[in-house]
């Protein structure tokens, strides 16, 4: 028998035929080709694919369900598609279709073919100062468009930026964001560490209420300063305590180069003041900087200003051996899936009684029970076309902001998958 949920907009079947798209609504793995492995995170895998109707280009994440149970990331999963499925803007990287099969959940999002400041900065690229300032202009309207919807990204780094063909910066990976209500701080320690603002160090370390928007704004000053000068202003890795890590922070006098003009200092300055109440924290604060008084924000909204830097189109601009190891090193390569799940069908699993088998089996049905479907070209045609997307008709997510706050997710998935040993 069907069950469909309504969720906000969208209404959700858990039927077999809805799910693999054969009442058309929506798609599956099927529906894609998979053409190169592009990159890798932390339990997820990106590859470039192209949507077999109308040709389009993607890039496809997806995350091994088994491995996300073992190591306590499903909530980190569906709290990004529940923020995703909410968000279209300009300069960020968009989600259009979310859904999944026995083994894997999928993103499909925009494909950015430029490349992400990471790999230009390993390429020793130099990004000079007119780059950069309309990387802070580009991106300062992104942090506006999320803090509309009450969003902390908390990963602002050059890692999480890429670049289209054309230069325009992209901000991606929303798997550490988190939504806040109006008065409400985060508190949760999550970030990396030479990003993360000193005040969610203080709240760890010396119990400070919490922390909000404005680390997301020191961030961006971190990524400037290194786009810049090719380091970053504090010798801060992953392994750094963090009491040392805030004493640094709090202590050091950062130094600023002797070429960058006055207004670029100043502008840097004020987005790494300690205190994030007298921070650059706004596009409002942004756009009265004295350096930025000449910018058309229009013109950087409608993408009409020329970047600094244009990735080289002759190349993929990232690292070759992502491919290599999906094809030599990977277990369960994609390529493989359709043959490796047909044979799964055959064979019947039923029988396996083991107490971890047993839990497993029902995590998985958790997560697959869970998860939201997400279509947004369907969702395109279902809506009046009316130029510009409201915020509020865009407002598709499966759950409201308040369900997805930081530090209250249980509804995420219930506590049936707590970690499982691997």
């Amino acid at each position: 028998m069907s069950v469909i949920r309504k969720r906000g907009s969208v209404y959700v079947s858990r039927t077999e035929s809805e799910a693999d798209g054969k009442t058309g609504q929506w798609v599956n793995f099927d529906h894609f080709q998979i053409l190169r492995a592009i990159g890798k995170g932390s339990f997820g895998k990106v590859c470039i694919v192209q949507k077999r109707d109308t040709k389009k280009m993607y890039a496809m994440k997806y995350m091994n369900k088994q491995k996300c149970i073992e190591r306590d990331e499903v909530r980190n999963v569906f709290r990004e598609l529940q923020i995703m499925q909410r968000l279209e803007h300009t300069f960020l990287v968009n989600l259009w279709y979310s859904f999944q099969d026995e083994e894997d959940m999928f993103m499909v999002v925009d494909l950015l073919l430029g490349g992400d400041l990471r790999y230009h900065l390993q390429q020793n690229v130099h990004f000079k100062e007119e780059a950069v300032k309309l990387y802070v202009c580009e991106l300062a309207l992104a942090l506006n468009y999320l803090q509309s919807y009450h969003i902390i990204h908390r990963d602002i780094k050059p890692d999480n930026i890429l670049l289209d063909e054309h230069g325009h910066v992209h901000i991606t990976d929303f798997n550490i964001a988190t939504v806040v209500k109006d008065s409400e701080n985060a508190t949760s320690m999550a970030g990396t560490k030479p990003y993360m603002a000193p005040e969610i160090f203080q709240s760890f370390l010396e119990g400070r209420p919490g922390y909000s928007y404005p680390v997301d704004w020191w961030s961006l000053g971190i990524t400037s300063y290194e786009l810049l000068r090719g380091w970053r202003p504090h010798d801060i890795h992953s392994n750094t305590p963090m009491e040392e890590i805030f004493l640094m922070i709090t202590t050091e006098k950062i130094h600023y180069s002797s070429t960058w003009s006055k207004g670029l200092v100043a502008l840097v300055k004020k987005l790494l003041v300690k205190e994030p109440e007298s921070r650059l924290s706004s596009l409002k604060d942004i756009q009265n900087s004295p350096y930025l008084a000449d910018v058309n924000w229009d013109a950087v909204l409608e993408k009409n200003l020329t970047p600094g830097f244009i990735p080289n189109k002759g190349r993929l601009n990232c690292d070759p051996t992502f491919e290599l190891e999906e094809m030599i090193l990977e277990s369960k390569p994609l390529h493989k899936k359709k043959k490796r799940l047909a044979k799964n069908k055959s064979k019947d699993l039923s029988k396996e009684s083991s107490p971890l088998n047993g839990h497993l089996q029902q995590c998985l049905e958790t997560v697959h029970n869970d998860f939201t479907i997400f279509n947004r070209e369907k969702l395109r045609k279902s809506q009046p076309e009316d130029g510009q997307t409201s915020r509020k008709e865009n407002i598709t997510c499966s759950q409201t902001h308040e369900e997805a706050e930081d530090g209250h997710n249980n509804n995420v998935l219930g506590s049936v998958c707590t970690t499982i040993p691997s």
